[in-house]
């Protein structure tokens, strides 16, 4: 896996993340081999292209919610996804109790 960029070990974890579940920053960089590079997992998915297939919106912060501001299209486009997928919230968040993702 040497000759592959982070981004790309970063894409490969995040492709593996199942319908009505959700994987942390750090999680994804975790399972990339690379620990506390969680804040490099958000400015990889900000670079994806808008017709990007890779399930991005199954990645949220470590307390359970969406990162992007909750009155922005982002944040409502990235929840419609997930409710979409099943997952529930509650005041916010996301339960990682139950929907976090167990490789």
């Amino acid at each position: 896996m040497e000759d592959v960029s982070y981004q790309e070990r970063f894409w490969q974890v995040i492709s593996l993340i199942p319908p009505g579940s959700v994987a942390t920053y750090g999680q994804v960089a975790e399972l990339a081999g690379l620990p506390r590079m969680a804040r490099a997992v958000g400015r990889t998915l900000s670079q994806l292209p808008k017709d990007s297939t890779l399930p991005w919106f199954r990645v949220i912060n470590a307390k359970g919610e969406i990162s992007f501001p909750k009155d922005s299209p982002a944040y409502t486009r990235q929840r419609s996804l997930l409710e979409a997928d099943g997952i529930v919230f509650m005041n916010g968040k996301v339960s990682l109790k139950r929907y976090k993702w167990q490789p």
